[in-house]
């Protein structure tokens, strides 16, 4: 009787702790890895883990959260912009900014050249504007560039090549002009005054007139160095010896000289008034050595 009484119970025991453990089994499977406690993990069969065993679980799990993290804000967004072609790298512009050549062609048209210089020798046709106007703001005689230009016939020069001097009269060749202005600004810093003039370039006509009146005094009309308006005739100084030597020691500097022939003891009259532009005459005058 006893041995029968102990067997169902035996039986019953061993009955509840595998319905416990199907049990337990059942509630481990239903909970997702990625929301499982780390310290629900299963440790070794054969005791408790070590501790090291279970740092190294734990970071393992958390770095599997931080993937599926990544995956999430990541990976997820750039797959739908592939999927749309809306993948943009870098920043993208802002549509308020001009583009660069819009920023270029709204440049004021005062800050472009002038048309007449665009064209396929503009650069050359510019620098040669610009070295005129330089040299015109260089210029001791403001409108005359000083350029020499090829002669006429003596008495005969085109008005184009004769720049007036300051006393806004006298007239002589455009190169001879200058260079006497020059010496003209030397001499006022020392004397205070203008060079006095009282003749320069001399028509053809007029240098039959002055022949006329003064007889051997005046050149061959048509051989005169005014004709080629390179010659002027000064007054003054041959009355002050402070400023005749001045100008003896200082206008050959200018190119400006009272010629040989016309000093006293010279080949031809005596003319301390008379300077001529001894560069010119050498070159396209009467010159008498």
């Amino acid at each position: 009787m006893g041995s029968h009484a102990a067997e169902p119970t035996t039986r019953t025991r061993r009955s509840l702790r595998e319905q416990e453990a199907s049990r337990s089994r059942s509630r481990r499977v239903e909970v997702p890895a990625a929301q499982a406690p780390v310290d629900a993990l299963p440790v070794a069969a054969h005791g408790d883990a070590s501790p090291a065993r279970r740092r190294s679980t734990t970071v393992v799990g958390r770095l599997g959260v931080l993937a599926a993290l990544v995956g999430v804000t990541v990976v997820v967004p750039v797959s739908q912009s592939v999927a749309e072609g809306e993948i943009v790298i870098g920043p993208t512009a802002d549509p308020d900014y001009p583009t660069t050549v819009s920023a270029l062609t709204a440049l004021p048209l005062s800050d472009l050249p002038p048309s007449s210089l665009m064209s396929a020798d503009g650069s050359v046709r510019l620098r040669s504007q610009l070295d005129v106007s330089r040299a015109a703001e260089r210029s001791s005689l403001p409108g005359c560039d000083g350029t020499a230009r090829p002669t006429g016939a003596n008495g005969q020069l085109s008005t184009e090549d004769l720049c007036t001097l300051w006393d806004g009269v006298t007239q002589i060749r455009a190169d001879a002009a200058v260079a006497l202005a020059d010496l003209n600004q030397a001499y006022v810093a020392r004397f205070g005054t203008d060079i006095c003039l009282t003749d320069g370039y001399r028509t053809l006509a007029e240098q039959r007139a002055v022949k006329a009146q003064k007889g051997g005094l005046a050149a061959t009309p048509g051989k005169s160095n005014h004709g080629w308006g390179l010659a002027v005739d000064l007054c003054g100084l041959q009355n002050n010896s402070t400023r005749f030597a001045w100008m003896n020691e200082n206008a050959p500097v200018y190119g400006w000289e009272n010629p040989t022939w016309a000093k006293r003891g010279g080949s031809g009259p005596y003319e301390p008034w008379h300077w001529e532009y001894i560069k010119g005459v050498k070159a396209d005058g009467e010159f008498y050595g």
